[in-house]
C-alpha cells in the first residue's frame, strides 16, 4: 500500500462520526437499489410464470394472422413436421398441439360463449397447469372422448357440476355450418383467473377436430424451453427456424405486450433508484470532503510548503473519497444481501393482485443477480471517484500562503 493510501484510510477516521455517518447513508442506498433491485426480477419472473406456466406457454407456433383473425381455419401448416422437428430440439422442454375454436356451451339452466380448446390431455400435462388446479372430478380420465372439462366461474354460470351434460356449439371450418355434440363434465378446474376460469372450455383434440372438421389439423402448438432465456430473445435463430412455410413462431413478449413492458420497467425502476442514490452519494461525498478539506488547511499547506505537489494533494483527496465508499460498499453490500437473504426465504405477498392483465398467483421471492454485487458497488465506487474529483480539485488549488495563515 502506497503512503498516500495509508494517509487516506487514516485520514477518513479522523472524524469518526462524519465518516459513519455518510458511510452509512451511502450503505443503505446502495443495500436498498440491491434489494428492490432482486424484488423487481422476482415480481416480473412471477409475473411471467403465471402467464406462461398455467396455459398459455413460453411460445407458440400458430398460421400467419391466426392471432389476429382467430379463425379455425387458419392452421399450422405441416404440423406433424413440426411436431417431429420439436420433439428433437435440444432447446424444447415440452410442447402440445391445441385447437382453438370460438363456440357456445348449453346446460338446461344457461348458456355461455367459450373458446373450445382441443387438447392432448398427455402432452398437455407437461406443459400446463391444467391436471394441477382440477377442483372436483379429474382431467380426462379414462378413455371418454365425451369428456369436457370447465372452469368453477362457468360452471357456476351453467349451474352444472361433474357428470352433468352439456352441449357444445362451434362453427365448423370453412363452411360456417354449425356442429354441436353433448358432452358429459368430466372435470371441473380454478385457476382463480377470470379470463381462465370462465371463458375456457376443453375436450379432447381428436373430437375436436372431428367437430371442426379440421380432418387432423391444428391451430397451435403451444412450448416451453429448457432454457426460460431462449423465450426472451426475440433475435434467437429458432423463431427464423420455425417461421417457414406460413407458419409464425412468437415468444411471451410478442404473446404479451403489456407483460413486457413490465419486465423492461424492472429495468428503469433499477435505473431511477440508481441515479437517487448516485444523488445522495455526490451530496454526502461532496459534503464530507470539503468539511474534511476547511478542517485541514493548515495541514495542506504545510504539505504544499515542503514540497509536495497538487498532483499529490489531489491523490491524497480523490483516495480518501475512495476510501470512504469502499468502507460504504461493504456495508452496503452485507446489508443488501442480509435483507435480499431473509425476505427470499419469507417472500413477499401479492397473491390475486392483478396487474398488467396477469394475476399474481404465488409469492414474490427475491432473485439474486450478479450486476446487484458487481455493477452496483463498481458504479457507486466510480461515481465517488468522479464526485471527489471536484473537492481535489480545490484541494490542489488552494493558495499555500492562505492555507498557512489557518490554524490548527
Amino acid at each position: 500500500m502506497s503512503l498516500y493510501s495509508r494517509l487516506a484510510w487514516r485520514n477518513i477516521f479522523r472524524n469518526k462520526r462524519r465518516t459513519y455517518i455518510t458511510g452509512i447513508a451511502v450503505a443503505v442506498g446502495l443495500a436498498a437499489l440491491m434489494f428492490l433491485d432482486a424484488l423487481y426480477i422476482g415480481m416480473a419472473d412471477n409475473m411471467i410464470a403465471a402467464a406462461t406456466a398455467s396455459f398459455t406457454g413460453e411460445a407458440q407456433i400458430h398460421g400467419r394472422d391466426f392471432l389476429l383473425a382467430r379463425d379455425a381455419n387458419l392452421t399450422v401448416a405441416g404440423s406433424e413436421r413440426l411436431l417431429a422437428d420439436l420433439r428433437n430440439d435440444t432447446l424444447v422442454k415440452a410442447f402440445t398441439p391445441r385447437t382453438l375454436s370460438q363456440g357456445m356451451v348449453t346446460s338446461a339452466a344457461n348458456v355461455n360463449p367459450v373458446l373450445l380448446v382441443g387438447v392432448r390431455p398427455d402432452t398437455e400435462r407437461a406443459l400446463s397447469q391444467m391436471d394441477d388446479v382440477i377442483e372436483a372430478g379429474d382431467y380426462f380420465g379414462g378413455n371418454d372422448p365425451q369428456n369436457i372439462v370447465i372452469g368453477r366461474k362457468l360452471a357456476d354460470l351453467l349451474e352444472v357440476g361433474v357428470g352433468d351434460r352439456v352441449v357444445v356449439t362451434v362453427s365448423r371450418a370453412g363452411s360456417g355450418e354449425l356442429s354441436q355434440d353433448l358432452f358429459r363434465v368430466s372435470g371441473i378446474y380454478r385457476f382463480n383467473t377470470d379470463d381462465l376460469d370462465d371463458g375456457l372450455a376443453f375436450v379432447r383434440i381428436e373430437k375436436a377436430q372431428d367437430m371442426l372438421g379440421l380432418a387432423g389439423r391444428v391451430n397451435e402448438i403451444a412450448l416451453s424451453f429448457k432454457d426460460p432465456r431462449v423465450s426472451q430473445d426475440e433475435t434467437h435463430p429458432f423463431w427464423t427456424d420455425y417461421s417457414t412455410g406460413g407458419n409464425e413462431a412468437l415468444g411471451w413478449p410478442r404473446l404479451f405486450p403489456a407483460l413486457k413492458s413490465v419486465y423492461q420497467m424492472t429495468t428503469a425502476a433499477s435505473l431511477i433508484l440508481g441515479l437517487l442514490l448516485f444523488t445522495v452519494v455526490a451530496l454526502g461525498i461532496v459534503n464530507t470532503m470539503f468539511m474534511s478539506i476547511y478542517e485541514r488547511m493548515f495541514e495542506f499547506g504545510v504539505l504544499r510548503a515542503v514540497g509536495t505537489r497538487p498532483g499529490g494533494i489531489r491523490r491524497l483527496v480523490i483516495l480518501e473519497a475512495g476510501s470512504l465508499a469502499l468502507l460504504s460498499i461493504a456495508l452496503g453490500v452485507g446489508l443488501g444481501f442480509l435483507v435480499t437473504l431473509i425476505v427470499s426465504l419469507t417472500g413477499v405477498n401479492y397473491q390475486n393482485i392483478e396487474f398488467a392483465g396477469v394475476t399474481i398467483k404465488e409469492l414474490i421471492y427475491p432473485v439474486f443477480h450478479l450486476k446487484q454485487y458487481v455493477i452496483f458497488p463498481a458504479g457507486v465506487l466510480l461515481f465517488t471517484l468522479l464526485v471527489g474529483l471536484y473537492p481535489a480539485g480545490f484541494a490542489a488549488r488552494m493558495s499555500v500562503t492562505r492555507a498557512m495563515k489557518r490554524t490548527m
